[in-house]
């Protein structure tokens, strides 16, 4: 078995470093990593370095000599052995002698070959009978000083590697140690009879780590307290919860009993209820509580856009496109029959008690609405409320006989679905952009000067170049008609109606210009197929 060998000391040369040791409030011991020990030599440099005698004094006119001082040897105290309770010792390892500085200079052996050893005591003092030696990277070396039957007692892989040992031999070598550390902590647990107080100040990852070592060590009791405390205690962001989760399917992988951990992430239920979605919805739509409804609002659309990015997300999108449109249809119905109520409240009742709810009520099922057309756009699935808002031809009658502060919630959802035919995020048929266009084209533009001033989320450029593209998809004699209906009401209302030159702008060139371009393109061929004729 490898012993660890220190290199001599030559004469002349100065190599005293200490081994940073640490110790942890709950009883670890922290290995410095290399990067630490080279800090940690760099620092010393300056106090080993040995300095060159100083030169032979000049006699010149302007200065004057000064006598050189003999200089005394310089020494470093070596640290004594630091000890934590009564379970280990950790011992430094020091590599030379202290040595008088001699007037030669000498070369110092470069930081990244000098070796890193550290010596750690297990139990009693001087009770060990046997040693583990675990080489880390870069040269880094801890020996350990253990007993055999707490070894085997608690690890399967030691039980292996000894059990067919001669009596004599009492070095085992392990070769390529990723995390030094955490070996010397899981061989520190073999020790302890209260696993679960000694991790329970420990930071996930650091079990996380401690628990690879123990299944490679097949530490048992180790594995079996690591995924207590990993059932128990709290996941901090999504990283460390794919973590928690990749270690422990590693060992389910293995046959180990994992069931309590994972219970956190999987249900034994296949495929959840179907109207689990749908109660979540209702439960939104159903709140007065304003706050409450518009945060959670924002919440469930952007885990519905989480789950849209999934590939394999088929199957539940139907199920959730069939619960969002019988929630639309019921949202629908409601707030027709809160226009019928408002319009039936006759003009001269201008009393609040009886106009405030209704007037709330409406805003609220056309807040609804937008929710759940905003869902079905992101799903690329409103095509079908298109036809359906289209339809309402008795809704936008009642729409002109509310006062617009009642009415004009509405107009949002309108602008919403020209905006999304505008961006190509919903696709309905001609017939279907041609009635919406006729039912609430009309009613967006009386409702627009409110819309600008009293919305903040109302976006007037994007609205008009969605209803200009929406236009220009219809046939051309379409385009004309409602064109021309706009620039009557645009030449009469100015800013309080949608700017849709651009669209006017476009229709114009393709009335006027393009047929002229078209058959002017023509002509030089025909000349030209003439003019050979003339001259055949």
């Amino acid at each position: 078995m490898a012993e660890i060998r220190l290199p001599k000391v030559e004469q002349g040369q100065t190599k005293i470093r200490n081994v940073p040791i640490a110790v942890t409030p709950e009883g670890f011991w922290c290995c410095p990593s290399p990067v630490g020990f080279q800090k940690t030599l760099k620092s010393q440099k300056p106090l080993n370095k040995p300095k060159p005698s100083s030169p032979p004094p000049q006699v010149t006119a302007h200065k004057k000599q000064i006598p050189v001082t003999e200089k005394k040897p310089m020494t470093t105290p070596i640290k004594p052995t630091a000890t934590y309770g009564d379970q280990r010792t950790f011992t430094p390892v020091n590599h030379g002698i202290s040595a008088p500085v001699v007037p030669e200079r000498v070369l110092r052996p470069k930081v990244e070959h000098v070796p890193r050893n550290v010596a750690i005591e297990y139990g009693e003092p001087g009770t060990s009978d046997m040693k583990v030696i675990l080489l880390g990277k870069q040269g880094f070396c801890v020996k350990l000083s253990v007993h055999k039957k707490v070894l085997m007692e608690h690890s399967c892989f030691f039980t292996d590697k000894l059990s067919g040992q001669e009596p004599g031999l009492s070095c085992l070598e392990i070769d390529d140690c990723e995390d030094v550390e955490s070996y010397v902590e899981t061989v520190g647990l073999m020790y302890c009879k209260e696993m679960k107080q000694r991790l329970i100040k420990q930071s996930v990852s650091r079990v996380l780590r401690i628990l690879k070592v123990a299944e490679l060590l097949g530490f048992n009791s180790c594995i079996q307290s690591c995924l207590e405390y990993l059932e128990a205690v709290p996941w901090v962001g999504e990283e460390e919860e794919d973590k928690v989760v990749s270690s422990v399917l590693r060992l389910q992988g293995e046959g180990i009993g994992v069931t309590p951990v994972l219970k956190r992430i999987s249900s034994n239920v296949t495929n959840p209820p179907n109207d689990t979605i749908s109660h979540i919805m209702e439960l939104v739509l159903k709140s007065n509580e304003e706050r409450g409804r518009r945060e959670m609002k924002s919440v469930v659309l952007k885990l519905l856009r989480e789950n849209n990015s999934l590939p394999s997300y088929g199957g539940p999108a139907d199920v959730c496109n069939e619960t969002v449109y019988t929630l639309s249809r019921s949202c629908l119905d409601s707030l027709l029959s809160l226009f019928k109520q408002a319009v039936e409240l006759e003009p001269s009742d201008k009393s609040m008690d009886r106009r405030e709810p209704v007037v709330k009520q409406i805003a609220l099922e056309a807040d609804n609405l937008s929710w759940l057309l905003e869902i079905l756009a992101d799903r690329q699935s409103a095509d079908e409320f298109a036809l359906m808002w289209a339809s309402q031809q008795e809704l936008a009658t009642l729409h002109s006989k509310l006062p617009i502060v009642s009415r004009h919630h509405v107009s949002c959802i309108t602008a919403r679905l020209f905006v999304g035919i505008g961006k190509g995020e919903l696709l309905p048929a001609k017939d279907t952009r041609q009635l919406l266009l006729q039912t609430w084209l009309q009613p967006l533009i009386n409702d627009y000067n409110w819309l600008q001033h009293g919305c903040r989320s109302f976006d007037r450029k994007v609205v008009e170049e969605g209803i200009g593209r929406t236009i220009l998809t219809l046939p051309l004699e379409d385009q004309q008609s409602i064109l021309l209906t706009w620039l009557g009401s645009f030449l009469k209302a100015g800013d309080n109606c949608p700017n849709l030159q651009r669209a006017f702008e476009v229709w114009w060139r393709r009335t006027f210009i393009r047929p002229y371009s078209d058959a002017q393109g023509h002509v030089p061929q025909s000349d030209s197929s003439m003019a050979s004729k003339q001259q055949d």
